[in-house]
């Protein structure tokens, strides 16, 4: 059914109940910053799954702890940096040994290139020599210097990346690195991906003239040699979840996991407990408990299937935001078993290769408290949005294959010594072009029902710090200014 008429709102506070649905980063981070906010509040959490954290998982592979899942998050921006120092884990971060990092093309293995601007190209020099590009793809790029291949459409208008960066610099340059790095993130496909979405200068750069020039005016100063542009937390992320779950529980939050919410119902409720205005209900493992009001952290589907009910256009919305399913597959090998040197932080592979690895990360490289002697740990990521070949394969036979496409990449010549294979169904929210305007209707119609926020890597970012200022504005929706997210 379409969504009635709102009932008036709540206005929340001390005593309120406030029942946030999905206890991965974005829900917790929701959680977190109600409190700050309303100290007195009741904030009940919902997750699904016996454990909190989502995607955000650690465990042990010989003898480490391991993530499965992400394991940094960007430095620049500043709300996971925020969140893990007001939660005593500053000192415990790290960054990687290096910054160098890889693709597969042209039969090897080779360096990116200095310059990249979210893997486009600014600077021709360092392109042309990193051997990535054909001497006949280096021409064509070098075109885009005098304006060839201006893109069309209107002026502002979202289109896809690769509708962007294909004109203008040329197949191999959006094939071997645009596509690798921006698609990689999202494991996606940059001829469906929204530029404005994913890389917002990318649109703007879009205008007459040279893409490279105007991404090179555009991009921030690079970070110094001592400025880290990722962090980890030692030890492992769900050392975050578990410092974040662990100070909600002390501040009075209820976490129920292995408590999947099966119905959110709305309905008007004049005059309970003081209140006179709408009500929710959540429906979860059996019981019943009434919350004025709702914050939905969840993926796009669940999202829907929750809210479909209660609004069904805002339901069909989210359930057209597509998703892509990964998986991870981290191995244990003998060092003498690997004929390359690991001098990087891994590196990726163009879709054009055919092959089911989509990158590879050298972690016992990537981050010393890994390193143990006689012995590499490397992390394989398969699947990516349009490519579901492993959905059908098991789990050893996920590992036969990704063992059998490294040995050429990367000499390998031994059989891993312990493999764990790590399933993420539907975990990446596609951001297809149109995207935001999606977001913005989604925002629109859950503006229009009372005391209801949404958040989530859905919306409008996938890292870890835009999942956690997602579920900041969620709460900020619910109660207004003033969330603080530093305090404890």
């Amino acid at each position: 059914m379409s969504a009635a008429p709102a009932p008036r709102r709540v206005t929340l506070g001390s005593g309120s109940t406030v029942a946030v649905v999905g206890g991965g980063i974005a829900g917790l981070s929701a959680a977190w910053a109600l409190l700050d906010a309303a100290p007195g509040m009741r904030v009940v959490v919902y997750e699904a799954d016996g454990r909190l954290g989502g995607k955000l998982r650690s465990q042990d592979i010989g003898g480490r702890a391991v993530d499965v899942g992400p394991d940094a998050f960007v430095a620049r921006r500043p709300e996971a940096l925020e969140l893990c120092q007001a939660l005593g884990l500053g000192d415990e971060l790290v960054a990687p040994a290096s910054r160098a990092a890889y693709v597969w093309a042209r039969g090897r293995l080779r360096r990116l290139p200095a310059g990249l601007a979210l893997g486009v190209p600014t600077r021709l020099g360092p392109l042309a020599r990193s051997g990535i590009l054909s001497p006949a793809g280096v021409v064509r790029a070098a075109l885009d210097l005098v304006g060839v291949g201006a893109a069309s459409g209107a002026a502002g208008a979202d289109r896809a990346v690769a509708a962007i960066t294909r004109p203008r610099l040329g197949h191999q340059v959006t094939a071997r690195l645009v596509d690798p790095l921006v698609g990689g993130i999202h494991a996606g496909d940059t001829r469906r991906m929204s530029a404005a979405a994913v890389y917002p200068p990318l649109l703007d750069a879009a205008a007459p003239g040279s893409v490279m020039r105007h991404l090179r005016r555009a991009a921030p100063s690079p970070p110094g040699p001592d400025t880290p542009v990722f962090l980890r937390v030692r030890g492992g992320m769900t050392r975050l979840v578990d410092a974040l779950g662990a100070a909600l529980s002390g501040r009075g939050a209820v976490l129920r996991t292995a408590a999947e919410v099966d119905r959110l119902d709305l309905t008007p409720d004049a005059g309970h407990h003081g209140h006179d205005g709408a009500r929710w209900v959540v429906h979860a493992g059996g019981e019943a408990e009434a919350a004025e009001a709702v914050v939905v952290a969840t993926p796009a589907t669940a999202a829907a299937r929750l809210l479909g009910p209660v609004d069904d256009a805002l339901g069909a919305e989210l359930a057209a935001i597509p998703q892509a399913t990964v998986t991870i597959v981290t191995m244990r090998v003998p060092t003498a078993g690997v004929g390359r040197p690991l001098d990087g932080t891994g590196f990726l592979v163009p879709a054009e290769s055919g092959m089911l690895v989509t990158a590879c990360t050298w972690l016992s490289a990537k981050w010393p408290e890994m390193e143990v002697p006689g012995e590499v740990l490397l992390r394989a990521s398969v699947g990516r949005f349009g490519d579901d070949r492993h959905l059908s394969m098991t789990d050893d036979l996920i590992a036969e294959r990704v063992v059998a496409e490294l040995g050429p990449l990367m000499e390998l010549r031994a059989t891993p010594a312990e493999t764990v294979v790590t399933r993420w169904p539907d975990a990446f929210p596609q951001y297809e072009v149109g995207h935001l305007a999606r977001v913005a209707e989604i925002e629109r119609r859950v503006a229009a029902l009372p005391n209801l926020a949404v958040a989530g890597a859905a919306l409008r970012g996938v890292g870890i710090p835009a999942c956690i200022d997602s579920g900041r504005r969620a709460a900020s929706a619910l109660v207004g200014g003033g969330v603080v997210v530093g305090r404890t």
